[in-house]
This record gives C-alpha cells, sequence and structure tokens, in this order.
C-alpha cells in the first residue's frame, strides 16, 4: 500500500499533467482563432503560447518540494512518431542516491533551427537506488518536420 506521502505526490503529479496538457490545448486554440492570420501574427501568437507552455512546465517543476537538480542524470533519446502524429522521445533516469527516486524531467521539442515547439514534463517514478529507469515524453500535437528532444530541466525528488 503507497503511503500518503507518495499519494499526494501521485495526485499533484496528475494534477500537473491536466494542467499542462489544458496549457497546451489553449495554446494550439490561441494561435488558430483569430481574424488577423499574416504570417507574423500567426508566428507570434505561436511563440507567446509556447513560452507559456515553458513556463507552466516550470512552475511544475518548482512545485516539488525537496527536490534537487538533476539534469546530468537524465538522457533524452531520438524523437520517434507516435499516435496522432506526436512527437515522442525516451527518456532514462539514473538514480545515483542510495534510496529509491523519483524524476520529473521537463522536455522540450525543437526544430532544426533550436526554435521552440512544444514543452512537456513527464515523471519517472521509484527508481531504485543505482537503478536506471524510462519514460516517454510526448508533444502535445504533431509536431512535423526535424524535432529533436532536449531535457530543459530535471528534478530528483
Amino acid at each position: 500500500m503507497p503511503s500518503p506521502r507518495t499519494a499526494r505526490t501521485r495526485t499533484a503529479r496528475t494534477r500537473t499533467a491536466v494542467a499542462l496538457t489544458a496549457a497546451a490545448l489553449t495554446a494550439v486554440a490561441l494561435t488558430s482563432c483569430s481574424d488577423d492570420d499574416t504570417p507574423s501574427s500567426v508566428a507570434s501568437r505561436a511563440a507567446s503560447a509556447y513560452a507559456s507552455a515553458t513556463a507552466e512546465a516550470g512552475r511544475a517543476l518548482d512545485e516539488i518540494k525537496g527536490g534537487v537538480n538533476a539534469k546530468s542524470a537524465v538522457k533524452a533519446g531520438g524523437i520517434t512518431t507516435g499516435s496522432g502524429g506526436r512527437a515522442e522521445a525516451e527518456i532514462t533516469v539514473e538514480n545515483t542516491t542510495d534510496a529509491t527516486k523519483s524524476f520529473a524531467v521537463q522536455v522540450d521539442f525543437k526544430d532544426e533551427d533550436g526554435n521552440l515547439l512544444d514543452a512537456t514534463v513527464v515523471t519517472v517514478s521509484d527508481v531504485a537506488a543505482g537503478a536506471t529507469g524510462k519514460g516517454t515524453a510526448r508533444s502535445h500535437r504533431d509536431l512535423g518536420g526535424q524535432v529533436r528532444a532536449e531535457v530543459a530541466r530535471a528534478v530528483r525528488y
């Protein structure tokens, strides 16, 4: 049976995932509903929406109490295309501590020029001491073209 702390952590992660999904859907809606659809206005709205999604991902990581920076212990694999054309990247975390830990990882999806296309947070839970764990980061929408995944931040807790 999970401890009350584990149950609270999982509940918080679920809320975070729902909030990030809502932010991404809002971003898509904002970039697609306007009378001013010039290329520059669409690009401006998209940049603003993705900055908002990145900020929301950052806030989700900031809410983790007692976490430590673990970016150096996380690697993002290559991009594959999943359901609905969404970009997916396997995330590998290494727990170098002597206790079971979980990881929250912000993954930025970028194009070949380094422009931010999407951001998401993936959680890899309950990685045993000295072991590695895996998770999958998924974009919120189809990201056609050349896309790469980059670990922006990672927190071990």
